[in-house]
């Protein structure tokens, strides 16, 4: 029964398609890699243009035995590549430069180093689409489901063990007894004409036109349509695999039914104090309370260094890299005043850490973003920037 169905199968699917009287080329098979590398040697020494070698799998030396010429193929690729990297860079260029550029942290709106890595990703991209594309439509001219090669016996032995050229009856040299005997020299034991095939045009030379095919077409695409969507949505998720996407664990501002006062998010107890961190004892209280201690950090350049890093990040886009106030925000939020005035020279490094650590009128406390000791050196850059600013004559003589 199912040897019947199976034959009914073959004979209406895999029946090979009738052919024509016309030739379309003579075909030899070898049976060792050597004896076609000779042959494409031999091939191309004659003259002949209109002829291919098929393979089962590469071999070495196939293009100098062929004589072919090196591919343009690398070429779209580099012009592919190449446009990737321009158009990513003027894509990032106007996104974050031009339509809306966004100053955060002292960096520049547009910054070149952060955009390489997706700069290489287009490049890469473009590049891979356009070899791919070309070599479908340009090179290979796929799908060529028209070829008379299909569904010969020449096809299917090159692509599971032996090794074929073919000569075009195209070619300005073609004589088919001449190349029989050419093929017979270098030693095919199977030498085969191969003819065009009969085309079934069907009713319609348009399949866009043709209700059985594009019904066809529709169909299939709604069988996969569905099978994906249960596959994707039903079946990966059939016990007990859930994918963690239900999890024991508590959504943000979601009601509690554990706690008695409903709520999810818990403060931290009072008083609780994180291992390894220090709390400001003088935290939210006015500057008047605070006692005056001194920097603890010592003044030296990786100290500086450190604090000029940590003022160009945080505190540049509104006091300006030299303390003038000078915002960089483009009014965008006020403006500050100068920490070059002599109020702010005759604070105490104290006064100053009070300021950045509990904020002062529209200036946040900067507590969780910076850290103790950095803003300890951000105070050291502050007093170069100062000295930098108001130097006395004793600090250039002799310079």
């Amino acid at each position: 029964m199912i040897g019947k169905i199976l034959k009914k199968f073959d004979d209406k699917f895999l029946a090979s398609e009738p052919r024509t009287g016309e030739i379309y080329a003579v075909a030899a098979l070898f049976d060792k890699p050597d004896q076609i590398i000779h042959a494409a040697e031999k091939v191309s020494g004659a003259g002949y243009k209109k002829f291919d070698v098929l393979t089962p799998y590469p071999l070495h030396g196939m293009d100098d035995a062929m004589k072919l010429n090196q591919s343009r193929i690398g070429w779209i690729g580099l012009l592919g590549g190449i446009s990737g990297t321009i158009l990513s860079f003027l894509m990032i260029w106007w996104m974050v430069g031009i339509n809306y550029p966004t100053i955060f942290g002292g960096k520049p709106a547009f910054n070149l180093p952060p955009s390489i890595p997706i700069m290489f990703e287009i490049t890469v991209l473009l590049a891979a689409l356009s070899l791919a594309g070309a070599m479908l439509t340009i090179f290979n001219k796929l799908p060529a489901n028209a070829n008379p090669l299909m569904d010969t016996a020449f096809i299917k032995r090159v692509t599971s063990d032996k090794f074929g050229i073919y000569i075009e009856a195209k070619d300005a040299k073609f004589n088919q007894d001449e190349i029989r005997a050419l093929f017979e020299e270098l030693g095919s034991k199977d030498i085969s004409n191969i003819h065009y095939p009969v085309y079934d045009e069907g009713k319609t030379k348009n399949p866009l036109t043709d209700i059985k095919f594009m019904g066809n077409v529709a169909g299939v695409a709604f069988v996969t349509a569905i099978v994906t969507y249960f596959v994707l949505n039903v079946l990966l998720f059939l016990p007990p695999f859930n994918w963690m996407h239900h999890q024991p664990r508590v959504m943000p501002q979601t009601e509690s039914k554990f706690f008695k006062d409903g709520y999810s998010m818990r403060k931290p107890v009072e008083g609780t104090v994180a291992r390894g961190f220090m709390p400001y004892e003088f935290k939210g209280m006015p500057d008047s309370t605070i006692v005056i201690t001194p920097n603890p950090l010592p003044v030296t350049q990786k100290s500086i260094d450190l604090g000029k890093k940590r003022y160009d990040t945080f505190c540049s886009p509104c006091h300006g890299f030299y303390g003038k106030g000078d915002s960089r925000l483009k009014g965008q939020f006020p403006v500050p005043p100068t920490l070059l005035s002599q109020k702010v020279m005759n604070w105490k490094d104290a006064n100053i850490y009070h300021v950045i650590t509990n904020g002062q009128n529209v200036m946040p406390s900067y507590d969780r973003s910076i850290s103790r000791d950095d803003r300890w050196a951000i105070i050291h850059y502050m007093r170069v920037l100062q000295r930098s600013q108001n130097a006395p004559d004793s600090d250039v003589e002799g310079k």
